[in-house]
């Protein structure tokens, strides 16, 4: 399977995403592929300590308490505190682990694998959404 087609296949079969760092600040890049996604038919799950709510969603402060199922962990972290997020999308059944580009651990890419999660490294949901299924609309 390509690289096009496992973007495909995940954007295409996991809606529910749980996007880590999601900040309520529309100027933030986390806000702008929340709204996208949500506009897109996705489910979004914040997850910040900082808030109660984003986007009209309910706010988490960390993966372990989301009551509902992730398919997604979406991180927008630096890549040096993606690990501990790892080993929480492991525990509550992820199905993917995404960080968005500019975040690459291979380590705790590897951990992920090894656990049965696929991995995308450096790649923006909200470009690779737009890319393969057509339009980037403002969102």
């Amino acid at each position: 399977m390509t690289e096009i087609d496992t973007l495909r296949s995940i954007l295409t079969n996991y809606k529910r995403v749980a996007i880590v760092g999601l900040s309520a600040d529309p100027s933030q890049p986390s806000n702008s592929v929340a709204m996208y996604l949500l506009d897109h038919g996705f489910e979004v799950t914040p997850v910040n300590p900082k808030y109660d709510e984003v986007l009209g969603q309910r706010c988490y402060p960390d993966l372990t308490v989301i009551p509902t199922p992730v398919d997604i962990v979406n991180l927008f972290q630096r890549s040096e505190r993606v690990p501990p997020f790892v080993d929480a999308a492991i525990d509550i059944g992820a199905k993917v682990i995404w960080m968005q580009l500019g975040i690459v651990h291979e380590e705790a890419a590897e951990k992920a694998r090894a656990a049965g999660l696929e991995v995308v490294m450096n790649h923006c949901m909200k470009i690779e959404y737009a890319r393969l299924f057509g339009g980037l609309n403002p969102a």
